[in-house]
Parts: C-alpha cells; structure tokens; sequence
C-alpha cells in the first residue's frame, strides 16, 4: 500500500518494534530472538518496521539497525519517532521508565537532534518515516510552525523521507497541515475495542489522502483468543492498568471474542485475523503487529491476506457497539 503521497510503498502489515526494547515494560527480552524475527519479517514481505527512542531507551533503535546491517537495510522501510527525552529535564515531564525521567520537548532544535541520534542508533542515514511521538500541548513555548520547520528541513536535506504525526487528535492534524506540514500517515491506537479513530479520525485522513498507522490491533492479546477472563496482567506490565484488562472489563472483552466463533468459522481464521482484517477493511489503514519471536510475526501473516465481505464487517461493527455501550470508554 501507498504511505500517503510520499510514494513509499509499504507492506498492509508493520512489525512492530516496542517489545524489541525490553526494559521495565517488557521482561525477558533475546537480542538475537529480536534480530531473527526482523529477518523473518522481511523474508514473509513485511518490509515496514516501526520503532522510537523511547522503545527501551534507544535500545530498539540500537537493535532494529544490527538486524538491518550488512545489505538489508535497502529491503525495508524504517518509521521511528522524535520528541521524547530522557534525564533532560527539558520540556513536559510524562513519566518515569527503567529508572529515568521522561520529557516531551518539541523544539526545532530537539526534533533536529532526536532525528539525528535515531540515524546513529540505526546505523543509517536516512529514516523513511519520522513521527512526533506526541502533540505539542503548550503551543506557545512550541509553535506548531517551528515544529513544522524542522520536520520540513529534516525532509529537504534527504534524512527523512516521510512525515507523520502519533497519537494526534483533528485539531493536531489541522494545524501541521495549514502550516504547511507535507504529512503523510497518522499513527493512531485502533482495535475492534478501541475504534474511536472511525468517528473523525479515518474521514479527516481520507479528506487528506493520508496513511492511517494502527497500533495495538489485538488490545495486547486479548483479542487472539487466548486470554482467560481472569488473567491479572503483573504489575509494570504493558497491560497493567488498560481500560480492557481491568477486572470489572476483562470478563466481557473476553466474551465478546469467544462469540466472533461464528464469523472465525465462516472465514476460515482465527480471532487474531479476523480482528486484523477488520481493521485492513479499511482502505488506507496500515497495521502494526508487534513481535519479538519469529513465530509470533509468522502468525500474524495470514491476516494479510483475508478480506472480509462487507456484511461481517457490519456486524463485527455491530457487536462491537453493544459490547460498548455496556462499558464506554
């Protein structure tokens, strides 16, 4: 599929990279498992790999250029993301991880030095797709038009090639573009649980001609079919204190995917795919699959492929509504 009007030509599926960092929010990480499951993206057609300074620290970054050396790196399309600091004290304070505090700084000097720090960790000299990681919430300390002066310089001295915004809302989306952001693709949270981008978020990217990047399409695994309603995720995990792997949530989430049954049936796949293909229904939508094992991206590949007839796309959309409405976001 098309990245927008960049003219980048991606795979329908991204690999996704967060877990590849390990850290405080994914344990028992294997650099060498991480280096193969790269390799076995690229050789199943997945040449989209997305990753951030963030993903462990620069770690990901770090991991995702070592599997890509040595000739590979001409077979796959890098997204990575700028803004986020660590141990900087510069700019909004969001959180701590692995021991370190966590900034959001949206400086034209920043973004230009992030970018350059992800070119060195990746081993490369230009990235295909550049994201801010998040939105600007103080506009006045960092006006929109300087953050678009350093994504627009980035891309005229050939660094980047593509410029995307990550979990933005209309009025981000808005303004880079009345800036003069050339602007490409939305990276957005979008599941069968979480599908508040189909309100506003899809329509403005068609408006635009823009690429729709979706993260998390399996809700951190709930929608495989493999968790049990009474999983409690541990403490610091990833899924520690998500809407969907509440207590008083988890139960019906894990209901309402024992009853896709039917549907799996018809189309022959598993909940996992049909929860992608729902999202792939979408023309512009372009779907993150994270994995840090080969197995795990080689399940993930199947769902490429299914298209679902629009009448199941209605009723997945549905009986995602009536589970909502018991538990609204």
């Amino acid at each position: 599929m098309s990245i927008g009007n960049s003219g980048l030509t991606a795979s329908v599926l991204t690999l996704g990279t967060w877990s590849i960092g390990g850290g405080d929010w994914w344990q028992n990480n294997d650099d060498e498992a991480s280096i193969k499951t790269i390799h076995r993206a690229l050789e199943l057609g997945i040449n989209l790999i997305d990753t951030a300074p963030i993903y462990g620290l620069g770690h990901s970054e770090e991991v995702v250029g070592k599997a890509l050396a040595g000739g590979k790196r001409d077979k796959a399309l890098i997204a990575t993301k700028g803004t986020f600091q660590w141990d900087t004290e510069v700019g909004r304070y969001v959180y701590d991880v692995d021991g370190h505090r966590v900034f959001v700084d949206h400086s034209y000097g920043t973004i230009i030095k992030d970018c350059e720090d992800s070119l060195k960790r990746l081993g490369t000299d230009y990235i295909d797709i550049y994201y801010l990681h998040n939105p600007a919430r103080d506009t006045v300390k960092y006006p929109v038009a300087d953050t678009v002066r350093a994504l627009q310089d980035l891309k005229k001295q050939g660094k980047i090639r593509a410029i995307g915004l990550s979990n933005v809302q209309v009025e981000h989306i808005e303004s880079h573009i009345a800036a003069g952001c050339e602007l490409d693709i939305v990276q957005r949270r979008y599941s069968l649980l979480e599908s508040d981008v189909e309100k506003d978020i899809l329509p403005l990217c068609e408006k635009h001609g823009l690429s729709l990047h979706a993260y998390t399409p399996l809700e951190r695994g709930i929608l495989t079919g493999t968790v049990k309603a009474d999983q409690v995720p541990p403490k610091g995990d990833a899924r520690d204190g998500q809407f969907w792997w509440k207590s008083e949530n988890l139960p019906d989430a894990v209901e309402f995917v024992r009853n896709l049954g039917d549907l799996c049936e018809k189309n022959h796949c598993s909940p996992m795919e049909l929860a992608i293909a729902y999202l792939r229904s979408k023309p512009l939508v372009n779907v993150i699959c994270g994995a840090r094992r080969p197995a795990q991206i080689e399940v993930d590949v199947p769902a490429a492929e299914l298209v679902l007839a629009p009448e199941d796309v209605a009723e997945i959309r549905r009986r995602v509504g009536v589970l909502k409405a018991k538990h609204p976001v």
